[in-house]
């Protein structure tokens, strides 16, 4: 039998080298000092937000360092005295630093959120407000905005073997994922989104989809004691699509909320290691399409991708001969070729 839930809401941060992003994070929970009180009986921050249709929302907050070498670890400790930090003293990754802050966790309700976010308003407190009033629904995820305010595609359909061959290959780099690719209007499911303000439309109300981007991604503790945290087979990239597809799969409905805003700043932690970047975003999606659609899919999948970065690799090395921004030309023909070399396994 499960126990009474300490707080509302366990809000779990896992962050590498990061620093003055985390701490912008950490102060949009806080930003309002008014809105904000102790609990002295649970030790959790207890948010009173700003509109009368929202309840007060107790919340803990645990941050994960995952070996940051910028000071992030002593930051938090310093300014944020109210969050449960903890310093690991190796990388464990997203998965890994996520499932450690879940074992940690106490709230009814969790939000994995990524330390290159900024919480809008009263977005938590939405979020909430939402899961409780439809209890089939067992993830919810917000509108994501990039830093100059524009729309961040964050909701998506699950991939088809064509889809998984574009994403953040060659062929995408050739032919972009973007507004003109009907493949990606479809997986993205963006063939109603809004480019200015959330019209109001029933889609406001919520909006049933396959997955969303685990950058602010809300469950409730049922849905986790059911199908359990992230597959650390995962180092990161790809594990909130295996995480929604099982909870899908188990019956929970997931839904995007775009009258719920968070900023995500985007990929600031895996931008410092390129290499690295590439080598786990394919192995992760050669992982997942082997996890649910067998192993021969993923060995086709993986020869074709591999194929698609040794012609990138050889039209880059000619590229070089030529003359071309050679810096440039070397560090891709270093990055394509540690992928290579990694056989994406």
């Amino acid at each position: 039998m499960s126990l009474e839930p300490a707080c509302d809401l366990s809000i779990i941060i896992v962050s590498w080298n990061v620093r003055d992003l985390l701490r912008a994070c950490l102060r949009s929970l806080t930003i309002d000092d008014r809105r904000w009180t102790m609990d002295d009986k649970s030790s959790s921050m207890v948010h009173r937000p700003s509109s009368a249709i929202h309840r007060p929302l107790s919340i803990e907050v645990i941050v994960i360092d995952n070996a940051s070498s910028d000071g992030s670890a002593a930051m938090v400790a310093a300014e944020f005295p109210w969050v449960r930090l903890v310093a690991n003293p190796d990388n464990r990754g997203f998965t890994g630093g996520n499932n450690q802050g879940l074992a940690l966790s106490q709230g009814q309700y969790v939000l994995f959120l990524n330390p290159d976010t900024e919480v809008i308003g009263d977005a938590l407190a939405t979020l909430r407000a939402y899961m409780e009033a439809h209890p089939a629904v067992g993830v919810v995820g917000p509108l994501l905005r990039y830093a100059d305010g524009s729309i961040q595609s964050s909701r998506r359909r699950f991939p088809t073997f064509g889809i998984a061959l574009f994403e953040s290959t060659p062929l995408a780099w050739h032919w972009p994922l973007t507004s003109a690719n009907p493949w990606a209007r479809h997986y993205r499911m963006e063939e109603h989104l809004q480019t200015s303000e959330v019209s109001e439309t029933s889609e406001a109300l919520g909006q049933e989809v396959d997955w969303v981007v685990g950058a602010a991604l809300m469950t409730r503790r049922a849905v986790l004691e059911q199908i359990g945290g992230f597959d650390e087979g995962y180092f990161m990239y790809s594990e909130e699509l295996d995480w929604c597809r099982r909870a899908r799969e188990a019956g929970w409905q997931i839904v995007y909320l775009p009258t719920a805003e968070i900023i995500h700043h985007e990929g600031k932690s895996s931008e410092q290691v390129v290499a690295a970047r590439h080598i786990r975003f394919q192995t992760s999606k050669v992982r997942y399409f082997r996890k649910f659609h067998g192993q021969l899919v993923a060995d086709v999948l993986r020869f074709s991708i591999l194929t698609t970065f040794a012609v990138e690799w050889a039209f880059e090395a000619l590229k070089w001969l030529l003359g071309s921004q050679r810096p440039l030309r070397r560090a891709r023909l270093a990055a394509y070729g540690q992928l290579l070399r990694s056989w994406l396994r």
